[in-house]
């Protein structure tokens, strides 16, 4: 199953998100557009994208709104793209949480490189030298590649979901701490999921059955009884050199 990144655009002017939608999908992401806030608010919380593409001057409210609503449960990057050339308004929107700020008109090849580094950004926030440097997980037999967003058994693609793909990416950037189940929840699906522990022990048995010898004594991911889950420390440099 091909998993790709999602992009969430949020501008009200159809001609940029048309124009967009075809520079993302000619570059092998999914793209889905609202052209309101209140449509974009709805959206991070029902399909959780990857990366939001942000328009501050949205027709029912400023986009600053959504991103200090985004912010308060979710650390999902988000470039701005705007027509407001004013330093003062790149730097309250930096304040407020965005990672990074484009200014219309823009090039194609600068956009998809400040997508690519905000996505890269929140892979590294688990402080693993190997996923900051390649881009990748190892763990045993275990290999998580973030670019093609794709987790490895001993050379074989386990073939994850998009949802399951992102819990064990997520775990695998915090590998070797404990990442709670409301935490998991709502990094995944967002506020109005939180504390439905069943939708997260459905997809965790699913990932199990994929990716684990014997789901029943997991070598991977371990459960913390009554608190979450905890992805097996990655290989070191020097296991790799080795």
């Amino acid at each position: 199953m091909a998993v790709r990144g999602k992009v969430l655009i949020v501008e009200d002017d159809r001609a940029i998100c048309n124009f967009i939608r075809r520079v993302l999908e000619a570059n092998g992401y999914e793209a889905l557009i609202v052209h309101t806030g209140r449509e974009a608010i709805s959206m991070l919380t029902s399909h959780c994208p990857d990366v939001m593409l942000l328009d501050l001057g949205l027709p029912d409210m400023d986009g600053l709104q959504v991103l200090t609503q985004l912010r308060k449960w979710s650390l999902l990057p988000v470039v701005v793209v705007s027509a407001r050339t004013d330093e003062s308004e790149k730097v309250r929107a930096l304040d407020e949480g965005a990672d990074d700020y484009i200014t219309k008109p823009f090039g194609t090849s600068e956009l998809l490189a400040r997508i690519r580094t905000a996505i890269r950004h929140t892979r590294t926030t688990g402080g693993n030298p190997l996923i900051a440097k390649e881009n990748k997980f190892r763990a045993q037999g275990l290999l998580i590649d973030y670019d093609k967003y794709r987790v490895y058994v001993d050379g074989q693609d386990a073939n994850l979901t998009q949802n399951e793909f992102k819990l064990v990416a997520l775990l695998g950037r915090y590998a070797g701490r404990v990442l709670t189940y409301d935490y998991l929840i709502r990094e995944i699906w967002g506020p109005n999921k939180a504390y439905d522990n069943q939708i997260l022990r459905v997809n965790m048995a699913n990932i199990r059955r994929k990716i684990e010898k014997n789901p029943a004594e997991p070598q991977y991911i371990f459960t913390e009884v009554g608190v979450g889950y905890r992805m097996i420390e990655g290989d070191s440099p020097a296991d790799k050199e080795a």
